[in-house]
């Protein structure tokens, strides 16, 4: 799964290039805000604090609607301006809980451990570890998040941050592999500027990784009795190799030879 994962998430984000880089292009003027809100903090903290708080909020919303155009893309579909939109309006609820989580991340690895580790007692130190492994969990939950609620929209914030962890422990080596991805996917969007993959790209292999994972879930619960060995991810992925299609970076950069 992991190999037609890569393939997917690279040839979904190529077919979708431009409404990505549009996306995040919005990506970008949110952190535009940000910065704008760390130079206000020194002249005026309280009113900085406040900025970069409604900036993170921003990217909250933002992410939101992101997922639900990523989760479009990822099942071969192209929602447009009017996806995004309605990304927004049925995932509101959940963009203010993963503003908060968003926050409490932040605030973990910047502020809250890093005091505990001041103090150089065995006591600090600990505490820092246990924290920095929350820290750990609550960002690979935040991969799951919004890609959960696009494929199971009647669940509650909370339920769905319930089910993102149980799929990180449930899956952890994946999600192990899904996070050097992402960072690599973020390195790279430095050299592009932050135009592609970026954000955008982040989201989009989010969804591709829920996708798939999901096909194990569903063919689990309809042969209980299989075990995890026994998953037949060829018949599974069979469907989802013929929407991609048997294409290569050959062929996507000369065409002509195919």
């Amino acid at each position: 799964m992991t190999g037609f994962f890569l393939k997917k998430a690279f040839f979904d984000g190529w077919d979708n290039l431009i409404s990505m880089v549009v996306h995040n292009l919005g990506f970008l003027l949110v952190l535009l805000a940000i910065m704008g809100s760390m130079s206000l903090m020194g002249i005026n903290g309280p009113l900085g604090f406040l900025a970069l708080l409604a900036s993170a909020a921003l990217f909250s919303f933002m992410s939101a609607g992101t997922a639900a155009s990523a989760h479009s893309y990822a099942n071969y579909e192209h929602a447009g301006w009017e996806g995004f939109r309605r990304g927004i309006r049925e995932s509101w609820r959940h963009a203010l809980l993963y503003w908060l989580l968003l926050i409490l991340d932040i605030s973990l690895i910047t502020f809250v451990i890093p005091f505990y580790l001041s103090y150089g007692s065995i006591i600090g130190t600990l505490l820092s570890v246990l924290l920095f492994w929350l820290f750990l969990g609550l960002t690979f939950a935040l991969f799951y998040f919004f890609p959960l609620f696009t494929v199971m929209k009647g669940d509650r914030p909370l339920k769905t941050l319930k089910k993102s962890f149980l799929l990180v422990f449930d899956n952890l080596f994946f999600t192990l592999f899904l996070a050097v991805y992402q960072m690599i996917n973020l390195v790279l969007s430095l050299l592009l500027a932050g135009l592609a993959p970026s954000f955008a790209g982040v989201m989009l292999a989010n969804s591709d990784a829920v996708k798939l994972l999901m096909l194990k879930y569903d063919y689990m619960e309809e042969h209980p009795q299989v075990t995890r060995k026994e998953i037949p991810w060829e018949e599974l992925l069979y469907e989802e190799r013929e929407c991609v299609g048997h294409r290569s970076l050959k062929n996507m950069i000369f065409p002509w030879k195919d």
